[in-house]
């Protein structure tokens, strides 16, 4: 294929790039070596997971040798100085998981940081403090139930932040959280902007669901917020192109054109990318009428 299977203009050159192309041979046939100055995946699990065009039960050492080689691609296309932010869950019989892909991909990459997606969270009244104003206790989120006497539900993933040397700066205000208590904007030094760090614990709940076909034809997706907090956090000054070999339905383009970053997206299924597309598509007209309607008012509009 000698061209994307769609291709979404930002302007200004950038545009969303999908490729209906296997991750591995994709990214070294069309992103050219240390250009992608992030790169925010979420690999298959190896859980079974029904795939339209993938088989996600392997040999859990030929599944970490494929993760390996993914980590060879990745690391031919990644910056110098970027970032490669990379989602993996593991499930209540197979808690390990994450900790083997972590521990193959940091043969060839520097563990910089490590980021828990809370995907539900419960907040007792009275943990919480009379500042959050609750008036019950909170159960926030969505979770897939577990009927279970032994294991607990799964409510969180990971997101492995790996960069080559551990010495990436970060931009971290531009996901912070203002101070609760604003007698810390006086007390820190960094503390003037009235905002701090998020930390690595982030909390990004799934949008309801009301037609699964519609609203999330596939069977392991994440929010764009998720991959659109990673790009923020790498800084969007500093980011080229942004790439994601495993595209799915494209939460990661959708977050792309919400930053107005270059990028290239693979996956091996016309359908997913499909989806993707359309997406991307409507994101950017999203955008576009979001972005109009905060301009400011020139002053011959003014007096029209």
């Amino acid at each position: 294929m000698d061209r994307p299977y769609a291709r979404v203009p930002l302007g200004r050159g950038r545009a969303v790039e999908l490729w209906c192309e296997e991750a591995v041979a994709g990214l070294g046939r069309r992103v050219a070596a240390g250009t992608a100055d992030v790169v925010v995946t979420s690999p298959p699990y190896n859980r079974g997971v029904p795939y339209r065009s993938y088989e996600d039960r392997r040999p859990r050492a030929q599944y970490l040798d494929w993760i390996g080689t993914v980590a060879a691609a990745v690391d031919g296309v990644l910056a110098p100085d970027g970032s490669f932010f990379l989602n993996v869950g593991g499930s209540p019989t197979d808690p390990w998981l994450p900790f083997d892909v972590a521990r193959r991909v940091g043969e060839r990459f520097v563990l910089q940081n490590v980021i828990h997606w809370v995907k539900s969270i419960a907040i007792d009244r009275a943990s919480a403090g009379r500042a959050a104003a609750l008036e019950r206790d909170l159960a926030l989120g969505h979770y897939k139930p577990l009927v279970s006497a032994r294991y607990l539900h799964g409510a969180h993933e990971y997101v492995f932040h790996f960069s080559r040397r551990g010495d990436v700066r970060l931009d971290r205000l531009a996901i912070g959280v203002p101070y609760q208590d604003p007698s810390n904007v006086r007390r820190w030094r960094t503390g003037a902007a009235g905002r701090r760090c998020r930390g690595n614990t982030w909390f990004l709940p799934y949008s309801t669901i009301r037609v699964r076909a519609r609203d999330r034809p596939h069977p392991a997706t994440f929010p764009p917020e998720l991959p659109e907090w990673c790009l923020r956090l790498h800084g969007l000054s500093r980011i080229r192109r942004a790439v994601d070999p495993f595209v799915g339905i494209g939460a990661s383009a959708v977050a792309a054109v919400r930053c107005d970053v270059d990028f290239v997206g693979f996956d091996l299924d016309p359908e997913y990318l499909r989806v993707a597309a359309e997406r991307a598509r409507a994101e950017r007209s999203t955008t576009s009428r979001r972005r109009r309607s905060s301009a400011p008012t020139t002053r011959a509009s003014a007096s029209a």
